[in-house]
């Protein structure tokens, strides 16, 4: 406790309850103009022995009654009721309550909603506390927006009388299900809040990021109370999180250690998130060491954190220790790991992952095998991918973005148009990822007429508005067939300002079908929205040459060396029992560097055989001089060699590069697959190409 003292004792609470500490941002909301003007806020102090007699929820201010669906039963049939001559206030069977109570507490909050439609038929009878606690669990279990209003009109119509606790529980269930304009006019005309009241509100505005506004009743809260317990704090690091204000953030980790709470497990995990976020690594660990126990959430947030700075390993090697410690582990922890291995490229690590998903009893679990898909089909392992799928007893509209963009990532595009086209028969409503993925293998797969329907379907038969990467699909596609006229038609056609993507998909369609003028019209425009992307320059000399016009060619070059432009090294690499190999062009520190070489020389002597032909120059968009000076000995040259020296014959390879392979290395691998019978999949920074019998599956538009 000492140490955490030591380092966060400069700051005083004072310090947040007057802003004087606050960075400008935060202290100008507490005397500008509301910013959330939709919320229709109050901060009138009036009081009311009653606030159900004056609150008006939005939706009877709109009109909307309770739905009447079933016609009202005879009362003379009905005998659980009882009327008073008196006072006409009916009094229902207690029965009736007990059994809605019942089913609330057993989470069958459907049926005790069913049940409670009994009272909203015949109307005006005396419901009790406990009962309308039972129906707001329900209405929160089931986050049901029209059952919240059933319920509030009851309660309003039937003048029920809350006392603070149900106060606090009618606000709890608009916050839970998203309805805060409501939510915030309950809590502004409470005549009496407590800690729990403002917990739940600012709570609530947290979770829909409105971060200043929680800031802003964190501080009158404060005013009133002078103290607030450890959920308050880590509710408002977490505000501070989704603000990216690692000093905001850090006067509320001093606060909470001066109150006492600052190794609190939920302000712990938070601060973790927190500098996270705001790219302090250090101090998310410094804070995760400083834990008294170490919980699952915990340990998720520390490695979350690591991955989110791209330290992979070092988030690999934490979840290491998470298991050897002995901390359960739940399925955001698989889903983490799958997505760290997707970035180390290491199907052995995700294999353990996947193992360990279905040995903790998760293998079931919708978000980490959706995440179980995308690695699989982002590394090659599309088999595998489909497999997941397939025993996935509960599917959504990810894991099926998922499958069909994998499929098509890798050149097979009928079986990805397929698997949308089973997608819609099983009434799951596709979104704009899903046409992006079908519209990109139609695009891989040069399925032109079937890419044309589905971007026309979009908002006709789907609401769906094309944006910019659809268009760019469609000009990649129609850049395919050579329809370069229409391709440009296409962009001035659309309902916004052309991106960059578009125009790149237009100059790379223009260098592939040798139409100079459209390719240095696009390229001008690149040069204007990306004046330092150097693919887009390179794209234009690759035209100049190819028409020769090596004045220009030579323009565009000095153009790029004025600019400093300049790609860093191709890097291509393996993993053989489960080790990555890291290969660069002409590279010659590898140990088996010499095997490798002659086994370079042995496999382009047996093509030479089959037509192979070096390249002696190639202006590739990534490919430097220094690749060029080493051409025969590209890295990926050198990974195949490697990998065929190193694994059983006939087993698939599988190379990982950093840029876009070059033609010559494209033309050697093709019929290397053709001499040693092995499919050879390379994963570039564009697309999967599967070698195999002498054929690619881009279909050499690459």
């Amino acid at each position: 406790m000492e140490v955490s003292l030591a380092r966060y004792q400069s700051i005083s609470f004072d310090q947040i309850q007057n802003s004087c500490r606050f960075p400008s941002s935060i202290h100008k909301v507490f005397t500008a103009k509301p910013l959330f003007s939709g919320f229709c806020f109050r901060f009138s102090r009036r009081k009311w022995g009653n606030p159900f007699d004056t609150i008006k929820c939005f939706s009877l201010e709109r009109g909307l009654q309770p739905q009447r669906p079933k016609p009202k039963p005879s009362r003379n049939t009905n005998p659980e009721w009882k009327e008073t001559k008196e006072t006409q206030i009916k009094t229902p069977s207690v029965g009736l309550c007990s059994q809605i109570q019942k089913l609330a507490l057993c989470n069958r909050y459907r049926e005790a909603l069913e049940l409670f439609e009994i009272l909203e038929l015949e109307g005006g009878f005396d419901v009790g506390s406990s009962t309308y606690d039972a129906l707001v669990s329900a209405c929160i279990g089931l986050g049901s927006v029209r059952a919240v209003k059933r319920v509030f009109n009851y309660m309003v119509s039937n003048g029920f009388k809350p006392d603070q606790y149900m106060s606090n529980r009618v606000l709890l269930m608009h916050v839970k299900c998203g309805m805060m304009v409501d939510a915030r006019n309950i809590f502004d005309e409470m005549p009496e809040k407590n800690l729990v009241s403002w917990n739940t509100i600012i709570a609530g505005l947290v979770d829909i990021g409105g971060y200043l506004e929680a800031f802003r009743l964190f501080l009158r809260m404060w005013e009133e109370f002078s103290d607030c317990g450890s959920r308050t704090f880590a509710t408002m690091i977490r505000a501070s999180a989704g603000l990216e204000l690692i000093s905001v953030g850090k006067q509320l980790h001093s606060c909470a250690v001066k109150t006492g709470v600052g190794e609190d497990i939920f302000v712990s995990c938070a601060l973790i998130d927190m500098y996270s976020k705001c790219g302090s690594i250090e101090d998310a660990q410094w804070v995760f060491d400083d834990m008294p126990e170490k919980n699952t959430v915990g340990w998720n947030s520390i490695i979350a954190g690591y991955a989110l700075h791209g330290y992979s390993e070092e988030a690999l090697s934490m979840f290491y220790e998470m298991r050897d410690s002995g901390v359960k582990m739940d399925h955001f922890t698989f889903s983490m790991i799958i997505r760290i291995c997707s970035r180390l490229a290491s199907v052995e690590y995700a294999k353990q992952a996947h193992a360990g998903l279905i040995r903790y009893g998760f293998g079931s679990d919708i978000v980490a095998n959706t995440a179980l898909v995308d690695f699989y089909s982002k590394w090659g392992r599309i088999e595998d991918a489909k497999h997941v799928f397939d025993r996935m007893p509960c599917k959504n509209t990810i894991s099926w973005n998922a499958v069909i963009a994998g499929y098509g990532n890798h050149g097979r595009g009928a079986e990805a148009v397929e698997l949308f086209e089973q997608m819609l028969r099983e009434k799951m409503r596709p979104n704009h990822v899903t046409f992006l993925a079908v519209l990109s293998a139609c695009s891989y797969s040069r399925l032109y007429e079937r890419g044309w329907e589905f971007f026309q379907s979009m908002s006709r038969d789907h609401k769906i508005k094309p944006r910019a990467m659809h268009y760019a699909c469609m000009i990649e596609l129609l850049g395919q067939e050579g329809l370069l006229d229409e391709a440009f038609a296409l962009i001035r056609a659309a309902p916004f300002q052309p991106t960059a993507n578009m125009w790149a998909a237009l100059l790379t369609a223009s260098r592939v079908n040798g139409n100079l003028e459209l390719g240095k019209f696009a390229a001008e425009k690149l040069y204007g929205m990306e004046p330092e992307k150097l693919s887009n320059y390179v794209v234009l000399m690759n035209i100049y040459n190819q028409s020769g016009r090596l004045k220009e060619a030579a323009a565009v070059l000095q153009t790029l060396r004025r600019k400093g432009l300049r790609m860093l090294a191709v890097c291509s690499w393996i993993e053989v029992n489960k080790r990555s190999h890291v290969f660069l062009s002409g590279d010659k520190s590898h140990v088996q560097t010499d095997e490798i070489y002659r086994k370079v020389d042995s496999l382009v002597h047996q093509i030479s055989k089959r037509g192979y032909v070096p390249e002696q120059k190639t202006l590739l968009p990534d490919v430097d001089e220094q690749e060029q000076r080493v051409l025969l000995y590209h890295s990926e040259k050198l990974a195949v060699a490697f990998g065929l020296l190193n694994t059983m014959n006939r087993s698939p390879l599988q190379i990982v590069q950093t840029h876009r392979i070059c033609n010559d290395c494209h033309n050697a691998i093709k019929l290397i697959a053709l001499v040693t019978r092995r499919e050879i999949v390379v994963r570039d920074a564009s697309r999967f190409h599967h070698f195999k019998h002498g054929n690619c599956s881009c279909g050499d538009y690459w």
